[in-house]
């Protein structure tokens, strides 16, 4: 797992799938809001002139010498939800992640968002 003070430091690494093939590059991290601790990563993917972020849980990734291993198929992940590269996650659109991969999404008890970014 990537702990929350190490994040910095894995920024700008390979993010790979559970059989090592490259998605893309890890741009940031969201935590929950409620634990304080990695959710999910943004991973830059596509080609120079047609960049995205797409998001990826993080709770099980596995970091090593230059990238990060999540364990999630590279197809499911480049279908997640996505945002522009110069982009902020909508408040609303953040459940939409957690149902792509299946999760609950648990906002806070007056609606607070769950992700925020570090």
């Amino acid at each position: 797992m990537i702990q929350t003070a190490d994040i910095r430091e894995w920024r700008n690494h390979n993010v790979v799938d559970h059989d090592g093939r490259k998605i893309g590059v890890l741009e940031a991290i969201y935590v929950d809001t409620s634990t304080d601790e990695p959710a999910v990563g943004t991973v830059m993917t596509g080609l120079p002139t047609r960049r995205r972020l797409v998001f990826v849980p993080v709770a099980d990734a596995i970091v090593g010498p230059g990238y990060v291993k999540v364990s999630y198929d590279r197809a499911l992940v480049r279908q997640a939800p996505s945002i522009g590269t110069d982009d902020v996650l909508p408040a609303k659109d953040e459940a939409g992640i957690f149902k792509h991969y299946g999760m609950t999404y648990r906002p806070g008890a007056n609606g607070e968002r769950q992700l925020a970014r570090r």
